[in-house]
């Protein structure tokens, strides 16, 4: 790309976001296609997104008492034949290495798909006595499910998530910990990617393989669609029976614990991109922005200019802002396209008439408003601003969503509501013939149980069991 030409043209988000999506993660540098089909290359600029949601997240998880370890990516095959749900339900998905050192293995071993099963095998070594529960361990790890049908961050073969393991000598501690952890993902999610969402029980269907329950964190994209942003499960004792946990209990009986597992992965870049980028690319929330600010020098080759920039770039880093100073050679034009192409929240300019007058014009990404600040307090200023944006971005993506929630009472409904972009909150008699019937007519399936109630079934009219949001989905 010539140094003074425009960004190249992303595809036109009302018309066609599925290429604009596409466009968007390619353009701005976040990944480019792996050479083995269904992988990405995580560059830099991805990368530090990533970075950021985890130190986010890793802080969160050891404030709540969760130590990190690591697991082997290799899991015996035999693992997952333990828990009979759990290996039908993975089957599809599971990459499997049976040669390694020029010979066919004795048994062939999973590359992890999650790790249940290997964290099961370790438990059951190192509980021995109510004095060892409850476990709270968390992994950062790479996983590996052979999807048919990949899009960089929302489905690939491989990709990087945390998942977390615990064990508990009651259920209700580990149902506990499962709704804690559904609490922390929903926290995290608002107040660091702004985005708001609605959290609840799976259906029998939609449930995590191997589990009791699983509760689930949808997000509204753009186009209307949901996308999955988190799972917690509580797995009762399946896993522990399965791979024989027990422990002594203070009452002198050997008991089998109680797990849960909860995780979220890099597919919440996806999340971030849906629901906040626009027309001119990402827009990215302050908190996990890799360059919160930016400076661009006007007239940079005037006396001052630059040196100028580099002062103010000083005061921003030592108040601890992530700022960037654009002193490349390209016109100022081009730096604002680049610039707001990639989501920095915020964008400083200043040329010689602003120092002149001790004044700083500063861009908002979200509102695309160009406002003068003094340069006095500069950082101050700045610091305050990157707070607005992140409380106005989170309120916008709300208001945003609460319009595109809409109740139906029939099949017709639902279909109707799922076409025009909305998520659909109708009344199903808990039977799996119903909810299949939904998704084959209207490409929609359930997503979560509402705590609302409804009289009847949107599709047979019989006694409604519970309200549950419909929507089409990542």
């Amino acid at each position: 790309m010539a140094k003074e030409s425009f960004v190249e043209q992303i595809a036109d988000i009302e018309k066609d976001f599925p290429r604009w999506y596409t466009d968007v993660v390619i353009k701005t540098g976040l990944v480019d296609y792996g050479p083995v089909k269904g992988t990405m290359v995580i560059r830099p600029y991805g990368y530090a997104i990533w970075e950021n949601i985890q130190s986010e997240l890793d802080r969160r998880f050891k404030a709540t008492g969760h130590k990190n370890a690591y697991f082997p990516l290799l899991i015996p095959m035999s693992f997952f034949t333990k828990e009979a749900e759990h290996v039908e339900g993975f089957a599809p998905e599971v990459a499997v290495v049976t040669h390694a050192g020029g010979e066919e293995l004795a048994e062939p071993l999973a590359i992890r798909p999650t790790s249940e099963t290997i964290f099961g095998s370790m438990y059951s070594k190192w509980i021995q006595s109510y004095r060892d529960l409850p476990v709270l361990i968390n992994q950062w790890a790479n996983v590996m499910r052979w999807e048919k049908t990949t899009r960089p961050f929302l489905r690939t073969s491989e990709f990087l998530w945390q998942e977390g393991h615990t064990a508990h000598a009651t259920e209700e501690e580990a149902e506990e910990e499962t709704m804690k952890m559904l609490g922390v993902y929903k926290e995290f999610a608002e107040n660091c990617l702004a985005i708001p969402v609605i959290c609840g029980k799976k259906t029998e269907k939609e449930k995590f393989a191997g589990a009791v329950a699983t509760y689930g964190m949808e997000a509204m994209m753009k186009d209307g669609k949901s996308l999955q942003a988190g799972t917690s499960h509580f797995l009762g004792q399946n896993f522990a029976k399965a791979f024989d946990i027990k422990f002594l209990d203070k009452d002198g009986v050997q008991k089998h614990v109680y797990t849960s597992s909860w995780g979220v992965s890099t597919r919440l870049i996806g999340a971030l991109i849906m629901a906040h980028g626009d027309e001119r690319g990402l827009l990215l929330p302050p908190v996990v922005a890799p360059t919160q600010v930016v400076i661009v020098p006007i007239a940079a080759k005037k006396g001052g200019v630059l040196e100028k920039c580099a002062e103010v770039k000083d005061l921003l880093e030592k108040a601890g802002v992530r700022v960037a100073l654009d002193d490349t050679d390209a016109s100022p034009g081009w730096k604002f396209n680049e610039w707001e192409l990639k989501g920095v929240p915020l964008r400083i300019e200043l040329g010689p008439r602003d120092i002149e007058a001790g004044k700083a014009l500063i861009f908002r990404r979200d509102t695309l408003v160009k406002e003068e600040y003094s340069l006095e307090g500069i950082a101050e200023e700045v610091i305050g601003l990157l707070n607005t944006v992140q409380k106005d971005m989170l309120e916008a993506a709300r208001v945003r969503r609460d319009k595109h929630v809409v109740d139906a009472d029939s099949l017709a409904g639902i279909l109707e509501g799922v076409e025009n972009g909305n998520f659909v909150k109708a009344g199903w008699c808990g039977c799996r013939e119903c909810e299949d019937k939904i998704k084959a007519e209207t490409a929609a399936t359930a997503r979560v149980i509402s705590d609302d109630t409804a009289e009847k079934c949107a599709v047979c009219g019989k006694k409604a069991q519970s309200k549950v949001y419909f929507a089409r989905a990542y």
